[in-house]
């Protein structure tokens, strides 16, 4: 299904989106042709009421924001030819990831280092035992399990244990920055870049990329340069695109954690010249991955040995690398059109209007 040069919600679809000169991309709008998968309307929706089923938002939140929070959007631009049931237990878990985003920012912003304690522990538990967490009184906690539990389902127990293994990092790295926060720290530019590849979960949507394909891959594919490399450059350009234009966000909430922040403290760079270098490394990674993208598709035609299962993985690595390019064009516009990154429509700045303080235990 084509996707549209414009949002997909429909309180936009009539209007072309205008994307700011600074963090325009042209050679994403040209060369990287947007798709959505057709099961993106009704994965919209079914997200929405799983939020509300699971108490992740409050029903008057969901109402006003999620949809325009694009967050199915951003998924549905990714994982194409993903079955409809992986879509969605995907689009739930990535919904449920920025609800606990929010949640660690404000456990920071409200100086509450003892609940986030509480929720790295049982979020750790839950990884490991989701079944026993579905009933967990912390809704966050409970619908975290609920869609491990679902991703779990698809793939081999092997493919389970290396999710959560990377996912374990995942959390040990917000923690990371939870005291980096709370003790004022900014890391250095390569501290940062370590930590954003954790923190971003590099690792879990590339991991999720074999379920959308419906074959776990072995490790002497998924380890194999031709393979890892386009990986991680479009998982680079994702996290250093969202910096550029988080940037603003960021500052006005007192972040430390940016690689415009990193680069200004540590570097001695101007703002400005910060944001020129961003953007050298986004022009970069989209350039880089163009050239790693044709040895993926290579190494995939080398896989497609006659056999059958040669058969079947170069089908599935040509699958993921097709997924990789959708990456760029789903990031790139779903930061245009999401209101989470409209911070100069927000009454506070540093408050997002979609995060509901009082569930989150605040007064």
């Amino acid at each position: 299904m084509p996707a549209f040069p414009h949002s997909t919600t429909s309180r936009a679809a009539a209007t072309a989106l205008a994307v700011p000169p600074a963090l325009a991309l042209p050679v994403i709008e040209t060369a990287f042709p947007r798709q959505l998968h057709a099961y993106w309307p009704e994965l919209q929706e079914k997200t929405r009421c799983w939020l509300l089923e699971k108490r992740l938002m409050p029903a008057d939140k969901v109402e006003e924001y999620a949809d325009g929070l694009c967050y199915t959007d951003l998924m549905a631009g990714y994982y194409l030819g993903a079955p409809d049931e992986v879509l969605q237990a995907i689009a739930d878990y990535s919904a449920w990831f920025f609800v606990w985003d929010d949640r660690h920012d404000r456990d920071i912003v409200h100086g509450r280092p003892a609940a986030w304690r509480r929720l790295r522990r049982a979020l750790h538990a839950a990884l490991d035992s989701p079944k026993e967490h579905l009933h967990h009184r912390d809704a966050l906690v409970a619908g975290f399990a609920d869609s491990v539990l679902r991703l779990y389902s698809f793939l081999s127990a092997r493919w389970n244990a290396r999710f959560a293994r990377h996912f374990h990092a995942v959390i040990e790295a917000y923690d990371r920055e939870f005291h980096n926060r709370t003790e004022g720290v900014i890391p250095t530019v390569e501290e940062y870049l370590a930590l954003r590849r954790l923190t971003f979960a590099h690792w879990i949507w590339t991991d999720l990329l074999e379920p959308s394909a419906g074959l776990e891959l072995p490790a002497a594919v998924r380890k194999n340069r031709a393979y890892r490399r386009p990986a991680l450059l479009s998982q680079e350009f994702a996290a250093w695109y969202n910096d550029l234009c988080s940037l603003p966000k960021e500052i006005a909430g007192d972040e430390v954690h940016n690689l415009g922040i990193s680069l200004v403290t540590h570097e001695g760079l101007t703002l400005e010249q910060a944001i020129t270098e961003i953007r050298r490394r986004v022009e970069e990674c989209i350039s880089e991955f163009i050239v790693a993208e044709r040895e993926a598709l290579r190494f995939a035609d080398d896989l497609a040995d006659g056999t059958v299962r040669g058969k079947e993985l170069g089908a599935a690595v040509r699958a993921c690398v097709g997924n990789m390019r959708n990456w760029f064009s789903s990031v790139y516009w779903f930061h245009h059109e999401s209101g989470r990154y409209a911070v100069d429509s927000w009454d506070d700045r540093s408050t997002p209007p979609y995060v509901n303080n009082e569930a989150a235990g605040e007064k």
